[in-house]
């Protein structure tokens, strides 16, 4: 993506259901677990590197000693900084007694990150401060075991606000009004619940207190705790949580907007944002990974037992199609077949737009993400040129020639490596306000790969959200090729709407798209209807979020895609570009058919899966009508 747009985040929870002597034993070190952790979260980097964060639960220690183990860093390279961290004592006791590293009792008992439950997250600072308070995972802290609580998540919640006011209702008085700390203290309420309750039935049975907190550990009801702590929740969420007696559990919203893959064997139990990363990791084929289904909790019991139990009434499935466009990694089985069909699937509109004239256009792609939806654009060229060729071969009849033969064979789709990312000048750039003059070199190009004044150029995108990199830095770069024409196409379709559930996509200001719908209902007279819109958007600010109708709608319904399009092209080309500049949008329809599992479309139609997404859409209105330079949520 050529926009820089933050993603948040990444989780990895990984149980080790043998003792830590059998990793040792089998595998040649104790620190088995702490290295599959290592390479979970490498394998997410893509989902934050913001922030990193590691959290581990020893089981059965006695009083006194110690049982869970947390880091996090904020460092520039933060896993790397996590790990070197968490690997300084190790190196250490290698140095002065590498004995020990094989002692799994003096391990346990002397040295952090060597218990059997463990929990990594990466972060993404989408807004506020990037601060080591902002880190997952939150620490919720108590005396007795059973109450001890480890939260991580990739997560927004939409009604943090009603949520606050709960917690407060209960008597809570909460730090901060987050939705991290909203859900910390949410299920550790119930937590602390559950713990009281037992605690009254079990008492009156003869039980010493010890006796009654080992049969907490034992039965502690995880499943009617999240069904308790969850059951307001508006938003999408992959939260993961641990115990401090070693149970665990991973929850996902009732509509799966966030993604977690998941894998056990006699071994383990891991879980991921991502499938592939478990593949990698561990070594599997994609089938044995499953899909955590949506409303659904993965329970994992200090005992080893495992269960998928649903929590909350799965809704219509709306996984985030922005996952499959851009977020996750390419790698997987099924992105990477998704996001070349969503390239196969605009080439209708490429051929429009160049007048089927392939053999004066050269085709390439923005790097990096975008590389594989250029894969399928060339296939889908690949597959008209054939049928073209099959065609005039045929209509040559009887006057076939080697000559005409050979012309006709051997036509093919001109591809060149156009633009190329300047990794190390990337890493200095930070803040929007900040990076004009280093966003205009942030790509370089290949001289001499345009025919001057003849070809046109297509490069493909992956999307398009601001299209400041365009206006600022590529149209200008790609020009001093002097190509006949510039032709910018986006796999994605136009994303029209903001995000409420984990994407840095929160003000209507951001989208070009928008601002193109803005400029053409005040150019031909019909500002009247961003009046009705606001008018209808302020009557129900006050509303409850299950009664709030998206009207922001009707500012796009005056205008066909293409038109909007036509404009987004107008107010992205800079003035100094010589060639004609064409940007085109896949539409809704194909990207369906390309990510049909995925159907969460609500940044390109604004049909949102929760009613949440609907208050945040009328709120990121108003806020652009009165000025307002603030997030929606």
């Amino acid at each position: 993506m050529s926009d820089p747009i933050k993603h948040e985040c990444g989780i990895a929870v990984l149980r080790l259901k043998k003792p830590l002597q059998f990793y040792l034993e089998k595998y040649g070190s104790a620190f088995y677990g702490l290295n599959k952790m290592h390479l979970l979260m490498e394998k997410q980097h893509n989902r934050g590197q913001d922030g990193a964060g590691l959290a581990n639960i020893k089981l059965d220690m006695e009083p006194g000693e110690r049982y869970i183990s947390r880091h996090r860093s904020i460092a520039k390279h933060p896993i790397e900084d996590l790990y070197n961290h968490i690997g300084e004592k190790i190196q250490t006791l290698e140095e002065e007694n590498p004995a020990l590293l094989k002692d799994v009792d003096y391990l346990k008992k002397n040295l952090g990150f060597t218990g059997e439950l463990f929990l990594g997250h990466l972060r993404y600072g989408t807004f506020g401060r990037n601060s080591i308070e902002s880190c997952h995972p939150f620490l919720r802290q108590n005396n007795w075991i059973t109450r001890n609580l480890v939260v991580a998540g990739n997560f927004n919640l939409t009604n943090v606000d009603e949520l606050f006011k709960v917690l407060v209702k209960l008597g809570q008085h909460p730090k901060e009004v987050s939705d991290t700390v909203t859900v910390l203290e949410k299920i550790g309420h119930f937590l602390d619940v559950e713990n009281e309750e037992m605690f009254a039935q079990l008492k009156p049975q003869g039980y010493t207190n010890k006796e009654i907190y080992d049969r907490i550990a034992e039965k502690l009801d995880i499943v009617k705790i999240l069904k308790k702590a969850s059951e307001d929740w508006d938003g999408g969420y992959a939260m993961a949580g641990l115990m401090g007696h070693g149970d665990g559990f991973v929850l996902r919203d009732p509509s799966g907007i966030r993604p977690v893959s998941w894998y056990e064997d006699d071994e383990v139990v891991v879980v991921a944002s991502e499938r592939p990363v478990i593949q990698t990791a561990f070594n599997l084929r994609e089938e044995q990974i499953k899909e955590l289904k949506p409303g659904h909790a993965l329970i994992m019991k200090k005992n080893g037992q495992v269960s998928e139990v649903e929590i909350n009434a799965p809704l219509e499935p709306k996984s985030c199609s922005f996952e499959r466009i851009y977020f996750s990694r390419g790698s997987d089985v099924e992105i990477y077949k998704e996001r070349k069909q969503l390239g196969k699937n605009i080439v209708p509109q490429v051929l429009k737009t160049i007048n089927y004239d392939l053999d004066n256009s050269v085709f390439s792609f923005i790097p990096n993400t975008a590389e594989v939806s250029f894969y399928g654009l060339i296939k889908g060229l690949e597959n008209y040129l054939n049928d073209e060729k099959y065609k005039a071969i045929l209509a040559l009849g009887k006057d076939v020639t080697p000559e005409k033969l050979e012309e006709i064979i051997y036509r093919r789709a001109r591809i060149e490596k156009i633009a190329i990312k300047d990794a190390k000048l990337r890493t200095f750039i930070t803040q929007d306000d900040t990076r004009d003059d280093l966003v205009a070199h942030v790509y370089d190009i290949t001289y001499g790969s345009v025919v001057r004044g003849k070809d046109n150029l297509v490069i493909i995108d992956d999307s398009i959200v601001r299209g400041t990199t365009l206006k600022q830095s590529i149209l200008r770069i790609l020009d001093r090729l002097d190509p006949k024409k510039i032709v910018v196409v986006s796999s994605a379709p136009q994303i029209r709407f903001p995000d409420c559930y984990g994407i840095d996509m929160a003000k209507m200001g951001d989208f070009i798209a928008f601002e193109a719908a803005i400029a053409l209902l005040n150019e031909r007279g019909m500002g009247q209807v961003i009046e009705d819109v606001y008018t209808k958007c302020l009557s129900q600010k006050d509303l409850p979020k299950e009664q709030i109708k998206n009207y922001v709608k009707e500012i796009y319904e005056p205008f066909t895609d293409d038109e909007v399009s036509v404009k987004i092209s107008q107010l992205l080309k800079p003035a100094s570009v010589k060639a004609e500049v064409e940007i085109i949008y896949q539409t809704v329809e194909n990207l369906h058919d390309a990510c049909p599992k995925n159907l969460g479309d609500w940044y390109f139609t604004g049909n949102y899966p929760t009613p949440g997404g609907n208050k945040v859409v009328n709120k990121a209105f108003l806020n652009w009508k009165e000025g307002i330079n603030e997030r929606a949520y």
